[in-house]
């Protein structure tokens, strides 16, 4: 794993500013704010906007708004009476209350010592700061922006080179449209395996299961019939939508975990540089169920679980992703038929069912 890095907060905004010089690179909307000034962590905006109330209440005054990727202060979490009664918390900042669910923490953000050199051809990489721009060479040789890329979000790094002004950057690889894109490199930490390898288990693929109620919007993971986990996820959310595509709502059945992927781009599948695009590159721990493309996956966009908020997938807490995708088959990363940097594996795993519950 990559090394913490001590440069400052003002150290890293010149080696971005300068890896991409004269196309006005911004790695954050907004400054950061001081620690002292979020004793109770930090917050990214997920949502184009959202609205600071006089009282943790949505029935309150709004007082102010804030717009997609400003950090802010946090200063207390508190537990609302007044709900909404599947996300009752908000937060108390500077200006008044603000909901937690287009609010992603940043508490633990930093800066990484860059790899000298890439093992196996890619390692996965996770994105340790709010947000980093990417940027890619057009056909002319030109540099242009493209995605923005997450706090944990995954990625697949493929090299390392040196960019304008000596400034080291990852080559990334998109699982997707196979095209490369380059960060600074103290954006990303390299993983090692041990970080995503099978948790060991004497239990057999069959004696594992995992249950999703729709109506209670819990996920339940059992071991023959002792719960190893249990959490609240974000199942789709229905939609009107033109026929040609596929459902929003979470299929009720019975199915089977068939490929893995630590990092996914989901989406349309634009090359774009709009942050307000459907586009989310580097979803993280995703395992795939259903013909049609529905998973379960870490999401990195809103703080919502508990509320059908998805298109179909399975949302949930990156931890809880990261674990489940460890604990189920087929397991990534062993194997006869894994090889070392492989960004997939495929078979029929661990069992999901899909009720509706009551």
């Amino acid at each position: 794993m990559g090394n913490r890095n001590p440069l400052s907060r003002r150290e890293f905004l010149k080696v971005c500013g300068t890896a991409f010089a004269g196309l006005a690179y911004q790695p954050f909307s907004s400054a950061v704010p001081d620690a002292d000034e979020n004793p109770a962590g930090l917050g990214r905006v997920t949502a184009e906007l959202i609205y600071v109330y006089d009282r943790p209440s949505f029935e309150g005054k709004r007082v102010y708004h804030y717009h997609r990727d400003r950090l802010i202060a946090l200063r207390e979490q508190l537990i609302s009476t007044h709900g909404p009664i599947n996300n009752p918390f908000w937060y108390r900042i500077e200006k008044g209350y603000i909901h937690s669910a287009y609010l992603q923490r940043v508490d633990s953000w930093h800066f990484n010592q860059p790899f000298g050199s890439i093992p196996f051809g890619n390692i996965l990489g996770e994105v340790t700061v709010p947000f980093v721009r990417a940027f890619r060479r057009n056909s002319a040789g030109v540099w242009e922006r493209v995605y923005r890329l997450y706090y944990q979000s995954t990625h697949w790094i493929t090299g390392i080179e040196v960019g304008p002004m000596g400034t080291l950057l990852y080559r990334l690889l998109d699982d997707w449209l196979k095209v490369n894109y380059y960060v600074p490199a103290v954006a990303l930490n390299p993983m090692t395996p041990d970080i995503y390898s099978p948790l060991a288990s004497e239990k057999a693929r069959d004696e594992k299961r995992i249950e999703i109620d729709l109506s209670r919007q819990i996920l339940t993971a059992y071991e023959n019939e002792l719960i190893v986990l249990q959490t609240k996820v974000s199942t789709g959310k229905p939609r009107p939508g033109d026929a040609k595509d596929k459902s929003t709502t979470t299929p009720v059945g019975s199915f089977r975990i068939r490929n893995k992927l630590p990092s996914r781009h989901m989406g349309y599948g634009a090359l774009t540089d709009d942050i307000y695009a459907y586009e989310l590159p580097g979803v993280p721990w995703t395992m795939l169920f259903h013909k049609d493309g529905y998973a379960l996956h870490g999401a990195y966009w809103h703080n919502n679980f508990g509320t059908r908020m998805s298109h179909g997938c399975v949302n949930m807490r990156y931890t809880d992703a990261q674990w489940l995708f460890r604990w189920t088959s087929p397991e990534f990363g062993s194997g006869p038929d894994y090889k070392t940097g492989q960004m997939y594996t495929m078979g029929e795993g661990t069992l999901v069912q899909i009720i509706e519950g009551g």
